[in-house]
Parts: C-alpha cells; structure tokens; sequence
C-alpha cells in the first residue's frame, strides 16, 4: 500500500475577499451605532425634561465621544501586539450597560453615565472590527471598508427613526429594550471572533509577506497621516453640528415638530450611509486621492447654501452634503493604512478615536456658541469647514493602478 507523506498546510490566500465576515462585521456595527445614535436622539427629550442648555446638550456629546476616543487609539496599538479576539463580543456589554443606564436616567449626572458606558462599547468594537475587515478584504480593501461603514450608517440612520416611532412614543425606558440588541451582535461577535483568531491573524501575515511595494519613508507616512488627520478634522466638525444639533435647528427655524425633526434626521443619516457605500469601491477603481478631492470640497458649495434655503431646499441639500461627505471616510482609512500597513490597529483606532474626540470637541464647542449667538449662525460658520479639504494638495503619492 502507497504511504502518503504528509504535507504542510497550505498558506492562505490573503488576496481572496470573505464575504461572509465583512457582512457579519457590518451588521453588528449596525446595531451597535443604532444603539450609539439612540443619544442625540433623544437629546430633545432630555432638554425638556432636565432644561438642558445647548452646552449641556454639547458636554453629553463630548463625554461620549472623548471617551471613544481616548481609548481607541490604545486599544488598536494594543491589538497589534497582542491581538485579542474576544474583545469584540466583550465590548458589546458596555453599549448594553450605557443604554441601560439611558433608560432610567433622570439626572443630568446619570445622563453623562450613560453617556461614557456608550463611549467605551464603541473604543472596543471600532478598531478592532475595523482591523477585522481589512483582514477579510483581501484585494478589495476600499470596498471592505465601505461594506463594514455603512453597518454603521444604517444603524446611525435608524437611530432616530427608532427614536421617532419608539422612544417617543413609550419614552425614555423604552431604551432598555434596544439593549437587549447588543446580546444578537455578542452573538454574531463571537463567531467573528473565531474566524479571526483561526483565519483572520494569519491572512493578515500573508498579505504583509504578499505585498510588492516598500512601505513610504517615515516622514512622508508621518505627513499623510497628518493631513488624513485634517481632513477628518474638517469632516467631522461639519457633521458634528448636523448629527447633534439639525433637530434643534428645523424646530427652532421652521417650527417642526419634534418627530418631524427627527424624520429629517433620519433623511439625512441615510443619505450618509448612502455615501460610505460609494466611497470605498470608488476608491478602488479610480484612487483614493480623486474620491477624498471630491468627497471634502465637492460638499462647499451645498453647505454655504444650506443655511440661506427654505425647508423645501433644506431638505435635499442636507442629503446631498451627507451623500458626498461620507464618500471620504472609507478612503480615509484605507489610505491610512496603506501609510501604515504594519500597524492597522493602530491606525484604525487612531483614526476613529480622533473622529470621535473631534466630532465631540466639536459638539461641545457649537453648543456653547449657539447658546450665545443662536444655532441659525453656527449654521453659517460650519459651512465653510469643507475649506479645508484643499489639504489634499499635500498628501503623498502612494495609488497603486485603478483594480478593474
């Protein structure tokens, strides 16, 4: 009888997309950007109920965002170098406790609470599932990167409209119930994390061993990242006065009703998602720097009208601004770890902590203002943020040829 010697294991081959994880991935990130966005929705409810000022409003933003943002960057610096797997169904918990925290919160400490536990889930499953896409990419990293963004687009767009149809129908206790949503996406996380621990680290190493070009000198890496870091400045300063202050700023100009305001919301976080789906693909086939030249300055000329327009144009405008702003981020993130390619963690963490920490600087900041000057002239200033998209001129050359 003929022996068969044995072999070794075939290497994986990095270059294939899985599907099926990146589409796991997303939908938790669904859910759990839902359960994230379910606090500016309700920031209404609260302003009434506890007499909040605008700055309170703020100050809620920025406790939950700097939170997230502080430990993102040291939790995918960490996972670089001792990657932990478990951490994403973990983390799940934390959004889980801050919604439950939410729900019976009548206190303005109880609220900030709630508001940090929220910001803890999302410093744990962003880097981390973020780095678990770029393992299941394969050659298709923008659009992997697309795919598991808009999970969290979807989820910030049905955050108010969950608001609109539940929370202020049953009120505020009736956040305990989305809660119970974080337990599907533990669920979901602990086979993701399986794959990763099993098959994820090791595609990783093999597209590091695969890939044909030399990393950048550390200097030009150094600027791209910083000028990648400029861009989500000027980003998500805009989108911070949208995403927390746009149902403020319908009612008080047009006199909408707080589940009107809240639909509008809802309009303009899906045109959002809407965009992210675009933007990683686009990135792929025609180079990353061509979407992020579109996506920061192609939004100037909507967002200097959106303030001077009437509820009719309001409308559509907002939408379209959310369409092209969000196209950036994918391409962001990807570019960035192409800067990086050693450090993906690192760089994804890095990038959605600051995207946080700003948007919540950011919301803190316009709060403060629109208690002095009125929220229709913080409208007026933000437009011109888009600006700064001219900080592309100086990012460095790194396309590899457009993928068919």
């Amino acid at each position: 009888m003929a022996t068969i010697s044995p072999t070794a294991p075939a290497a994986p081959d990095a270059s294939k997309t899985v599907l099926g994880i990146i589409v796991a991935i997303s939908l938790c990130h669904l859910i759990n950007d839902m359960m994230q966005s379910l606090l500016p929705a309700i920031y209404p409810g609260l302003a009434k109920e506890l007499s909040l000022s605008f700055g309170q409003i703020g100050l809620i933003t920025l406790v939950y965002q700097i939170t997230a943002s502080i430990l993102q960057p040291i939790i995918g610096l960490v996972a670089d170098r001792k990657p932990a797997p478990l951490a994403l169904p973990i983390g799940t918990l934390f959004s889980m406790a801050g919604l439950a925290v939410l729900s019976i919160a009548h206190v303005y400490w109880l609220v900030l609470l709630g508001a940090a536990l929220l910001g803890m889930g999302s410093s744990i499953f962003h880097p981390e599932s973020s780095r678990v896409a770029r393992m299941a990419s394969g050659s298709r990293p923008g659009f992997a990167q697309s795919l598991f963004q808009v999970g969290g687009n979807a989820g910030s767009a049905l955050g108010p409209l969950a608001a609109a149809l539940v929370v202020v129908r049953w009120g505020q206790t009736s956040l305990a119930a989305f809660a119970l949503l974080s337990l599907l996406s533990a669920a979901i996380l602990w086979n993701v994390s399986r794959w990763y621990k099993h098959h994820g680290l090791a595609r990783l190493q093999a597209g590091k061993k695969a890939r044909k070009t030399a990393p950048l000198p550390q200097g030009k890496a150094r600027l791209g990242i910083a000028v990648l870091l400029g861009l989500v400045f000027s980003k998500y300063i805009y989108l911070a006065s949208l995403t927390s202050f746009y149902t403020f700023y319908l009612i008080e100009k047009f006199h909408l009703s707080v589940a009107q305001a809240q639909f509008q919301l809802f309009l303009f976080l899906a045109a959002v998602a809407a965009g992210t789906v675009a933007g990683g693909p686009l990135g792929d086939r025609f180079g990353r720097t061509y979407v992020l030249w579109f996506s920061i300055l192609g939004a100037l000329p909507f967002a200097l009208l959106l303030p001077h327009a009437s509820l009719a144009w309001t409308t559509p405008l907002a939408m379209v601004i959310g369409l092209i702003l969000a196209s950036a981020f994918p391409a962001i993130i990807v570019f960035a770890q192409e800067l990086m390619p050693d450090n993906v963690g690192t760089v994804s963490g890095l990038f959605f902590g600051f995207a946080f920490g700003v948007g919540g600087i950011g919301a803190a900041a316009l709060g403060w203002a629109a208690d002095k000057v009125g929220i229709e002239t913080v409208y007026h200033w933000v437009a011109f943020m888009p600006v700064l998209g001219l900080l592309c001129l100086f990012l460095p050359r790194i396309e590899r040829p457009a993928q068919v």
